[in-house]
């Protein structure tokens, strides 16, 4: 329908064009033109015939003060009509281009959303392996994330939906980026929330319950470079892999925290609404509340 519809506006502008530019074709060109109006524009068409319905009827409004305009419209009613179906044209078009306001993967970035959607829907992905608590003790990760000796990296507390989607992006940034990734902090207690808190707001401005980690749907991740946790994005190779996991994370739904005033480059979190703030943030078997 979309495609028709463009397809006959575009034949409807070609036609007005050889009328003013071809005298002698005007004849056979308006009937032409005609036709397009009566078979393929027709919505467009009766639009325009309605508006200047109007528009005549509220000719006999002499308060208008659209004596001249009606006359001209009164003797060039073809012009007029052909005038406004080109006006009115390319706002159909646009209308009836826009699809329903839901998030659809199929259409995120071609042959790219096209891997996400497959992705979502087709196997199960299983979280990696653990790695040593050792290797996430280094000066550099704990410059970073303070205390993240204490963090939970349990993917087995997160949120299933979230889960699923975060796998997908650590999937993408390996096969596609090159890039492997650690989960290096996921669901979080509300005590340690608040210890977090204390600690002033260049460690978190969230305080309890106020931060999707407590409801397993937010989580902090980093690389593996080298055989190293690389976390800080003062490493340009980092600050690279960052942008790029942004980029695949809200391709998945996520919001990254690259996008906020205070940015947290490593962190994702799938929002839901109502989530902050309830009471009895922690998890259940099976997964959060």
């Amino acid at each position: 329908m979309i495609q028709a519809t463009v397809f006959a506006y575009f034949v409807l502008v070609a036609l007005a064009v050889v009328m003013v530019v071809f005298p002698d074709r005007r004849v056979r060109a308006s009937s032409a033109l005609w036709r397009v109006l009566d078979v393929l524009v027709t919505p467009m068409f009766r639009l325009t015939q309605t508006f200047l319905g109007w528009f005549f009827r509220s000719c006999g409004v002499a308060s208008l003060g659209m004596g001249g305009a009606c006359n001209w419209v009164a003797q060039h009613r073809f012009r007029a009509i052909a005038a406004m179906t080109l006006v009115v044209a390319p706002s159909l078009v646009a209308l009836g281009a826009r699809g329903p306001a839901l998030f659809d993967f199929a259409e995120l970035n071609g042959a790219g959303g096209r891997q996400v959607t497959q992705l979502l829907e087709g196997e199960q992905l299983v979280p990696p392996v653990p790695l040593p608590p050792e290797v996430f003790s280094t000066r550099e990760v704990e410059m970073v994330r303070p205390d993240i000796g204490s963090a939970s990296r349990d993917w087995s507390l997160l949120d299933p939906e979230f889960t699923q989607r975060l796998l997908v992006v650590f999937r993408i940034m390996k096969e596609r980026h090159g890039y492997e990734m650690v989960l290096v902090e996921g669901y979080r207690s509300s005590q340690r929330q608040e210890q977090l808190f204390a600690q002033g707001r260049q460690v978190t401005q969230a305080a309890a319950n106020m931060s999707y980690h407590q409801y397993g749907l937010a989580a902090d991740a980093a690389f593996l470079l080298d055989g190293r946790i690389a976390i800080s994005e003062r490493d340009p190779r980092v600050m690279r892999g960052y942008e790029l996991y942004g980029e695949v994370a809200e391709q998945l739904g996520l919001s990254w925290g690259g996008n906020w005033r205070m940015q947290d480059y490593g962190h994702v979190e799938l929002r839901r609404p109502g989530i902050l703030g309830t009471v009895g943030s922690g998890t259940l078997a099976g997964g959060p509340t």
